[in-house]
């Protein structure tokens, strides 16, 4: 069984934002709300004393460690995690990605592909990329047929999928 309290990234911060310490993030997750679930990140380093949505998909947060412009522009490309265990219980069907990455990747005959090193989503769908032995990928779509199933062991995927 993988690791349950390994950290999940977030969030990510792309710059500083105004004069006073805030900083513009990039969401990973789906919108602000799976950030304001969180009070703290990075293990406790950084503790959220404000959040809002920025408008285009992103949010402005201040950190209370955080009080200038310079401490903001020193956050940047600073990714914001917090253990897996902290993140809401899924649904059936559901999955997040942090789960997926570095699953072996078998066939539906039970032979070994590869393992997934990136879930991609290009807007019609969550994809999955899957390294061979050799090194060369190969991406699958998550849809029921190409990925019939996944826990928290392994990825399989139909034959006709693998032979791409």
């Amino acid at each position: 069984m993988r690791e349950v309290d390994r950290p999940v990234t977030l969030a990510a911060v792309i710059g500083a934002h105004g004069v006073t310490g805030e900083v513009r993030l990039k969401l990973f997750g789906d919108g602000i709300a799976s950030l304001k679930a969180h009070r703290a990140f990075n293990g406790g380093a950084l503790t959220v004393a404000k959040l809002r949505d920025d408008g285009k998909g992103g949010a402005i947060a201040r950190f209370a460690e955080i009080t200038d412009r310079n401490g903001a522009e020193a956050l940047r490309g600073t990714a914001l995690t917090v253990p897996r265990s902290a993140l809401p219980p899924l649904a059936e069907d559901e999955y997040y990605h942090a789960d997926l990455l570095g699953l072996p990747a078998v066939s539906d005959a039970g032979m070994p592909l590869g393992v997934v090193v990136a879930v991609e989503n290009f807007g019609a769908g969550d994809v999955l990329e899957v390294e061979r032995a050799d090194k060369s990928r190969f991406m699958v779509p998550m849809r029921a047929d190409a990925v019939p199933e996944w826990n928290g062991e392994r990825v399989v995927i139909d034959a006709i999928y693998a032979a791409s």
